[in-house]
């Protein structure tokens, strides 16, 4: 399942939170966007193949405070 991870801190890395995610199950992969110039978006997307694990993951970091931050988590919607 994809997650969106938003209202991110300029500082927080992948590496914090595939630490953080993880503490729920398998992550396959972290993704913060970024602007060329390397400066993030404030947000990401968190890809965990068990949906059982990312749906925990989803309702216990809702608000988690990252860095200053309370992130905002959900599952992520295709654009189409």
């Amino acid at each position: 399942m994809n997650i969106h991870v938003g209202n991110l801190s300029p500082e927080t890395t992948e590496e914090d939170l595939m630490k953080l995610f993880s503490r729920f199950g398998k992550v396959k992969s972290v993704n913060i966007i970024k602007y060329p110039s390397n400066l993030s978006k404030g947000y990401g997307f968190i890809d965990m193949p068990a949906s059982a694990e990312a749906q925990e993951a989803i309702q216990k970091l809702k608000s988690f405070d990252v860095k200053g931050k309370s992130i905002a988590v959900s599952e992520a919607r295709s654009r189409n």
